[in-house]
């Protein structure tokens, strides 16, 4: 979601947001409430209210005005955060809308086909295969016309990566 979506959704200002969302402003309670109406979540949940110790994580869609389905999988703001995407089923030959922003991405498919646009590439993903990339490169996530697909996504602020490669560990003979 944009901002100028945000905005237009909830009534509070483009500038506003940004200075809420860079955390240079404390947002009022008349702000909160069409913000969480706006990410369907609860005013504890915007407000990362302490745990009352019930363990059940409770997943709510995010809106979109595409037929996708979005559920944020962590509470918590800044760091990578996870979601699962569901998209509708698409058009092998749908033309896709290239977008960039800041951020490193991981996405893993879970079910159907995954068809993903990074710069010059146009790929397909199948259950169990994942991918990573710096979000600055253009890209777009679609399903195909075998039907809908779900996948995981892992996002992160740029240059923060889903996993640490280790490196073997070296024997005493080296």
């Amino acid at each position: 979601m944009t901002l100028s979506d945000l905005a237009e959704e909830t009534g509070i200002s483009i500038s506003t947001l940004s200075r809420l969302e860079a955390g240079r402003r404390r947002p009022t309670l008349e702000q909160l409430l069409p913000l969480a109406r706006a990410f369907g979540a609860t005013l504890d949940e915007l407000v990362d209210a302490p745990a009352t110790g019930d363990p059940r994580v409770n997943l709510r869609p995010l809106p979109t005005r595409d037929g996708r389905t979005v559920l944020p999988l962590t509470r918590r703001a800044g760091g990578i955060q996870a979601y699962k995407f569901v998209l509708p089923a698409g058009a092998d030959d749908a033309e896709p809308d290239l977008r960039t922003h800041e951020g490193y991405d991981w996405a893993f498919v879970l079910n159907g086909r995954l068809r993903l646009v990074l710069g010059e590439h146009d790929l397909i993903l199948e259950p169990g295969e994942a991918a990573e990339f710096d979000t600055r490169t253009p890209h777009w996530f679609g399903a195909t016309s075998s039907g809908p697909v779900e996948f995981l996504s892992l996002i992160g602020k740029q240059g923060e990566r889903a996993h640490l490669r280790a490196a073997p560990k070296r024997s005493g003979s080296e």
